[in-house]
């Protein structure tokens, strides 16, 4: 299984150069069943990293520009009166499918907004009173501008925390900046993204990544790690439970891709930060002291105790680690056989 996700990532790099880590990132975060955001300025990919995995799993796609007139209705359909059949009769709209692009997200009004928030906690859309359930594998993959450009404003709390992780493709290197001129010339490099594995594929590896044993020491680690969130005097409001459990199916995933079928402290490290920085808010003398919500989170994972090994057998079967405890991101081979990061 393992290896048609290599051949994913390695696809979606044709048309997304020189950002291996993200598209990692998105990877673990589809496998947990996760939804993701990604909060940089226009023009740097994001929405082409969207489409290269589309393409490359075979996914039912929808795309919505949020703009300030977009209805909520665009986004879960409508009924209609079918003078035939003299029933109203459901349309159906453009979420309904296996990955959503939200483009541009914090350009809509708030009510639009929040027709996202069943879809992304529930897996369905009411309409009418009516629910309609969204096909499987689902996954939202939510771009915004960063606050204070024009014509946007702050998404609400709430969602938020329904996104697993919010990431931040960022400029290109110039090796990678000039390699995408050359792409370019023989066409669009998304063209040439192949279909490696299908929809139905994919929700098979989610549901053997659910199925990825962690002991009840791991479960009291997260707890414990969620719960420095909740003490620390640098922030306002730690993560909430529904973050705890997105460390978990973070942690599970991280373990699938690291070909084990049993979590350990180290994957429960390697995602922590990335899974719960946004969901914090700092009080105001930790943002006037120039701290982050990434670094705090650096400095709970730092101060919180880590759990000793588990029993003998898997000590057996444990990787090395760092001496912090730290894992390195998964690996993945190239086609050459070497260790990609």
């Amino acid at each position: 299984m393992n290896q048609k996700l290599q051949a994913v990532i390695a696809e979606t790099e044709k048309a997304v150069i020189g950002k291996r880590n993200t598209l990692l990132w998105v990877t673990l975060a589809m496998l947990a069943g996760g939804h993701i955001l990604l909060e940089d300025i226009p023009g740097v990919g994001k929405t082409t990293m969207a489409l290269a995995f589309c393409r490359a799993m075979q996914l039912e796609y929808g795309r919505v520009q949020f703009t300030p007139d977009v209805l909520p209705s665009d986004i879960t359909g409508y009924s209609l009166y079918d003078k035939e059949t003299g029933r109203m009769e459901y349309q159906r709209g453009a979420i309904l499918c296996n990955l959503f692009l939200a483009d541009e997200l914090n350009r809509a009004t708030s009510r639009t907004q929040s027709a996202l928030l069943e879809a992304m906690e529930e897996g369905q859309v009411t309409v009418d009173g009516t629910s309609h359930p969204l096909p499987k594998p689902f996954c939202v993959i939510a771009t915004q501008n960063p606050t204070g450009a024009a014509g946007t404003q702050r998404l609400p709390d709430s969602q938020i925390d329904r996104f697993m992780i919010r990431l931040s493709i960022g400029y290109p290197r110039t090796q990678d900046e000039t390699e995408m001129i050359l792409r370019h010339q023989g066409g669009r490099p998304l063209d040439r993204v192949s279909c490696i594995m299908t929809a139905a594929e994919l929700s098979r590896m989610q549901a053997e990544c659910a199925a990825v044993y962690a002991s009840r020491e791991l479960a009291e680690y997260v707890v414990a790690l969620i719960a420095g969130t909740r003490t620390s005097p640098d922030l306002a409001r730690g993560a909430s439970p529904r973050a705890t459990l997105g460390v978990m199916s973070m942690a599970k995933a991280h373990a699938y891709l690291s070909d084990r079928d049993y979590v350990i402290p180290a994957d429960v490290r390697a995602v922590f930060s990335t899974t719960v920085a946004h969901r914090l808010i700092l009080t105001p003398d930790a943002e006037h002291a120039g701290k982050n919500a990434f670094d705090i989170a650096n400095e709970i994972l730092a101060a919180t105790p880590v759990p000793g090994v588990l029993d003998r057998s898997a000590a057996r079967r444990m990787p090395a680690q760092s001496s912090d405890g730290t894992a390195a991101p998964p690996q993945t081979k190239s086609r050459q056989g070497g260790p990609r990061t």
